[in-house]
């Protein structure tokens, strides 16, 4: 009998051990609520841990509350995370170094980082690929976008974004007609 309870003991520890490790690399679940409908999305902690903690970050500052998909490009991408509905951008937390040498790809439904042409500039603004986009891959002379997540389900509303119609707004194209709020991620 005492034996058992030792042989218990151990196990429930050892199941312990092995929870708390799972949860330690588990990748999290998000949603993107949109006007359109929401966009189911898992961020990969393990993967871009640098490029996911800035994006909780921000999301949990409730930052992109009241930001739109400011570019959609059909065939390429729809970004967002860094305009509110009068094309205003705001500001941002220091820019964060680029992950794109993780191995993931930027192929159609993955998140990836937005930045400028410098590599590690990247801040609160974000694209989901619509499309297989190897040229945003890490390769020879070419830095890369960083991938963090994927669209695990709603990858009919980026569909629907993606067709939203278009025009310019001052210096920015290929902003939609109808401006497309993200309420909360």
């Amino acid at each position: 009998m005492f034996k058992e309870k030792r042989m218990i003991k151990k196990i429930g520890i050892g199941l312990a051990l092995v929870v708390l490790v799972n949860q330690a690399f588990a990748n999290t679940d998000m949603q993107i609520k949109t006007n359109l409908g929401n966009i189911n999305i898992e961020l990969y902690d393990d993967q871009a841990p640098i490029s996911v903690k800035n994006f909780k970050s921000y999301v949990n500052s409730q930052f992109y509350n009241g930001t739109i998909f400011h570019r959609v490009i059909p065939g390429f991408m729809i970004q967002g995370g860094g305009f509110d509905s009068n094309m205003k951008e705001k500001a941002t937390q220091p820019a964060i170094q680029n992950e794109s040498s993780n191995g993931l790809k930027n192929v159609r439904g993955t998140l990836a980082m937005a930045r400028t042409n410098a590599p590690n500039s990247a801040t609160s603004q974000f694209f989901i690929n619509v499309a297989n986009n190897d040229f945003l891959n890490k390769s020879a002379g070419n830095p890369g976008y960083a991938v963090f997540g994927k669209v695990t389900q709603g990858l009919d509303i980026v569909d629907k974004i993606v067709q939203t119609p278009t025009q310019t707004v001052g210096m920015h194209q290929d902003v939609p007609e109808q401006a497309l709020t993200r309420q909360k991620a």
